[in-house]
């Protein structure tokens, strides 16, 4: 059967010079969004992968319809208590979307829907609600909504008492937004137009701040004992607090400490002290305490918990009774309770070989009760309930994983160790399906990564992922430096002008994992989104013949060409990661790995790459370029698909069927390339 011709986008050679140096991009045109012919060009390659595709189909059907039957399609969350109401959110079997409940004073009370998200669905292909807010009386309910996926929301408002009318709608917003003293005042950002960079705070209409400098971001937020506001500007390196009592909106902001080149802080509150998480002159973070009369001195700031080399400080609550933190120790979460009555604190007990551990959602101060939730990548979601006086734990839910297939003790997680060349080891998390493996090098893996921004892949559970594990493909995540995974250091090691190592690293846990038997050497799989799709686009330049396929979600691959447009979202608050190009040390080390510009005469790997239109965050014509160049590199004949979502935005398509479709026909492109279909 005659196989169908791969669309050629046009070449239109357009030089760019910087430092006296010309690059000449053939495809720099894709980026007109309002042309008609960007949109031919994408709606032909999106033509082309269906048709390349179109034999899997059986498979996909097959693959969606596990995942669905898998799936509760009546569920609902555990509620937490928020004054005098215990607030929840629920699916419907039949319905894509949440639904916002609650009930008063009982979880034996009548259900009261406050939003019902299918129903503002109905009208548009793409829509994400987020932020669904209750006022300070709860007579209000305030959310945030986009409906093309271009993360710029509207603010609505649901009046739950039917004898007032509600707030008038926001619009334009970030978003992000908090109530203030009353019903009529709300807080909120906006972004620039054209950068999308957080840049003002509002009060109702009334703008009361504005941040000028370029590389930061502010938002507004308010303390856990709703009793201060707080504006944080921050870029990727240092930030900034203002605070105001909520019960005086109209005085006068107050500054914190005011921003220093490295320093990163945040706030919380409890009775007559601010406890700050803070990295000055301590690389890992350290929590201190200030006195609210006195904390613009940090020589009169109390130690509460000292910097540690070893252990990287993520996050901490606080309880009238007690500290919890959140620490990250060789890779693994811990969580540490600490009373305030001077009792010995103490770290809940975890014993799978890698996991995921987070403080959970706890809105109220005077409770021994810390919810925390834990998952692996054999024990679905969890959510506990933790008495921290008498030790007694209550498990409130365990995501249920539906038909017979699924049991716990048929899978194996575990923690590896790779040796980079400069001998640093690399952390690999690796799970696979018992009865399906064999370590004598004859399964498909799949390797995943990320390695940016300080972003950390702990390991958890994917109803999906199952799918692949029970076919015998073995799932491994490279924690690459650029995450923190192994404290800021990690991170540092992984960004500006170390940035290849994130690459190195992924090959190196790549070769281990064939070495060790793992992994058959021509079945071997990489997978990354975003900052991973820079991973992917890298290591597939850099070591083509190691991969058998890969996929690239909203791939990062254009980092030259972005970073040195200032206009674009994102850009500016971008030089804290990757260097400013502008400078030509960064020039030159970024355009010796930007997948984009080092394309060469190759044969690459199976190639699936997939965008959205509406992207703010990697913008479509990245991945589009990168795909053009490599059509036109490309020495094999492998599969290069390319995909673009037209009505969505950077996490993908809205609605759980067609989520499920798009990891459906992922997990078909795979299984497909290493012969398991």
């Amino acid at each position: 059967m005659k196989q169908p011709t791969p669309p050629q986008a046009k070449i239109i050679p357009t030089p760019l010079t910087h430092h006296n140096h010309t690059r000449t991009d053939d495809y720099y045109w894709l980026n007109k969004k309002e042309d008609p012919a960007v949109i031919d060009y994408l709606t032909a390659e999106n033509n082309y992968t269906s048709e390349i595709m179109e034999h899997t189909q059986p498979l996909q059907a097959e693959l969606f319809q596990e995942l669905k039957n898998r799936i509760p399609q009546d569920d609902m969350s555990v509620p937490y208590q928020l004054d005098d109401y215990y607030y929840y959110i629920r699916e419907e079997n039949g319905k894509d979307h949440i639904i916002y409940c609650r009930k008063f004073n009982s979880l034996d009370a009548a259900e009261e829907i406050i939003l019902d998200v299918n129903n503002l669905a109905k009208d548009h292909e793409f829509i994400s609600v987020t932020n669904v807010s209750p006022s300070p009386d709860h007579s209000i309910i305030a959310y945030a909504v986009d409906t093309n996926g271009s993360r710029i929301h509207d603010i609505n408002f649901v009046n739950l008492a039917a004898a007032k009318s509600p707030p008038a709608t926001i619009r334009q917003t970030t978003g992000n937004f908090v109530w203030g003293h009353d019903n009529n005042t709300i807080y909120y950002s906006k972004a620039d137009v054209n950068t999308l960079r957080y840049n003002k705070i509002y009060k109702n209409n009334t703008l009361i701040y504005e941040e000028l400098d370029e590389k930061f971001d502010c938002y507004i937020d308010k303390t856990k004992s709703r009793k201060y506001l707080l504006i944080t500007s921050s870029s990727k390196l240092t930030s900034e607090v203002q605070f105001l009592p909520i019960a005086s909106p109209n005085a006068k902001w107050q500054m914190f400490l005011p921003r220093e080149m490295g320093h990163e802080y945040s706030l919380e509150h409890l009775n007559n002290k601010f406890y700050i998480i803070s990295n000055q002159n301590a690389k890992n973070f350290k929590l201190m305490a200030a006195d609210i009369t006195s904390h613009t001195n940090t020589v009169n700031w109390q130690e509460i918990i000292p910097h540690r080399t070893d252990v990287l400080l993520e996050d901490f609550d606080l309880f009238n009774h007690h500290l919890v933190l959140q620490e990250k120790h060789h890779g693994l979460n811990k969580l540490f309770i600490r009373p305030w009555d001077k009792q010995p604190g103490f770290y809940l007990p975890f014993d799978e070989t890698c996991y995921t551990a987070e403080i959970g959602t706890n809105p109220n101060l005077d409770t021994d009760w810390l919810r925390f939730n834990y998952t692996s990548m054999t024990t679905p979601g969890s959510i506990y309930d933790y008495n921290m006086t008498t030790g007694e734990q209550l498990l409130k839910k365990q995501n249920k994983v539906l038909g017979n297939d699924f049991k716990i003790k048929n899978y194996t997680t575990q923690r590896l160790w790779a040796t980079a060349n400069d001998g640093s080891k690399i952390p690999i998390s690796l799970v696979y399906r018992q009865d399906k493996f064999n370590q004598d090098g004859s399964n498909p893996l799949l390797l995943y990564g990320y390695g940016s921004y300080g972003h950390s892949l702990d390991a958890s559970f994917s109803y999906g992922r199952l799918s692949l594990l029970d076919r015998g493909v073995v799932y491994a995540i490279a924690h690459v430096r650029g995450g923190e995974e192994l404290g800021r250091h990690w991170y540092e090691g992984g960004k500006f002008l170390t940035k290849k190592n994130t690459f190195t690293d992924f090959i190196t846990c790549a070769e281990f994992l064939i070495a060790n038997k793992y992994a058959h050497k021509d079945k071997l799989s990489a997978w990354g989104g975003s900052a991973g799709g820079l991973l992917v686009g890298s290591v597939i330049n850099m070591r083509p013949d190691l991969f058998k396929a890969a996929i690239a979600d909203v791939p990062f691959v254009d980092v030259a060409t972005t970073m040195l447009d200032p206009s674009l979202p994102l850009t500016t608050g971008e030089y804290e990661e990757w260097g400013n190009p502008q400078d030509k040390q960064y020039y030159d080390y970024i355009l010796s790995y930007s997948p984009y510009d080092n394309v060469v005469s190759q044969n690459y790997p199976n190639l699936l790459v997939t965008t959205s239109l509406n992207d703010s965050q990697v913008q479509y014509w990245e991945p589009a370029k990168w795909v053009a160049k490599l059509r036109k590199f490309n020495t094999g004949n492998n599969k290069l698909l390319f995909k673009t979502e037209m009505n969505a935005g950077h996490g993908g398509v809205s609605g759980r069927d067609n989520i499920y479709k798009d990891i459906a026909f992922e997990y078909a492109f795979l299984l497909d390339t290493v012969g398991l279909f």
